[in-house]
């Protein structure tokens, strides 16, 4: 009888290691999981001013990406129409979440980033659809709140090759830079279009092969990027 309670008291406290390791090693790769998300999203913010940043983001480590963003990143979140939201972290706004809310009460975010120089670069975030599933970018805006300073887009399943090079070609992605988001005082955006550029001021060339995608980048630039106009009709100089 002795020895069936040695077994049973052996049993539960070895039940209670096991429970405290795999709570350890749960909480251990829950931080690790999201510092990476943090690097992730952080980097892909900054990839749209990688041209304006003195260091190569691609070799930085994910410590200097997260010092780098702390130190020179000041974070807004914005309303519909176009207020700063206090108590909300810009960084912690998922686009895909707001997206389900009426857009009057949408919140999204803004990144201003500081150059070396002074020079501050405004970066916005959007959403919407491409020929699969979901496309987002980031677009970088000059601080006259008007002149495209750079993009990045980035995608989860468009087909390698065709839609995919919204990402991957940044042959694509420069073409954006220099684009005008306003013609005067009227909010024109950027298109991308199909069979050549006539308005080089507000439109860049579709993806060959890809259609649908390239609609879906329009729809974000154009309609996606509407949603800041209030803030910019405050802030434009």
């Amino acid at each position: 009888m002795r020895s069936n309670n040695y077994v049973i008291m052996f049993v539960l406290v070895m039940t209670t290691i096991v429970a405290l390791v795999l709570s350890g090693m749960s909480t251990g790769l829950k931080d690790i999981h999201e510092k990476n998300a943090a690097v992730f999203n952080k980097r892909s913010i900054l990839s749209s001013i990688s041209d304006h940043i003195s260091q190569d983001l691609n070799s930085m480590s994910d410590d200097d990406v997260l010092e780098l963003f702390d130190t020179k990143i000041e974070q807004i979140a914005i309303d519909a129409k176009g207020n700063a939201v206090t108590g909300v972290k810009a960084e912690k706004i998922k686009l895909s979440d707001e997206f389900k809310k009426p857009e009057a009460e949408r919140v999204a975010p803004l990144f201003i980033y500081t150059d070396d120089k002074g020079e501050k670069y405004n970066i916005f975030s959007v959403r919407g659809k491409g020929l699969w599933d979901a496309i987002w970018g980031c677009v970088a805006v000059n601080a006259d709140l008007n002149t495209v300073a750079g993009v990045a887009f980035d995608h989860l399943a468009e087909t390698p090759g065709l839609g995919a090079e919204i990402k991957d070609n940044p042959g694509f992605g420069k073409q954006f830079i220099g684009k005008k988001l306003f013609e005067g005082s009227k909010y024109t955006s950027v298109a991308v279009v199909k069979g050549g550029v006539k308005d080089p001021a507000h439109q860049v060339d579709a993806i060959s092969g890809a259609t649908i995608t390239s609609i879906g980048v329009s729809d974000m630039m154009i309609k996606g990027m509407s949603f800041y106009k209030p803030y910019f009709e405050k802030h434009k100089k």
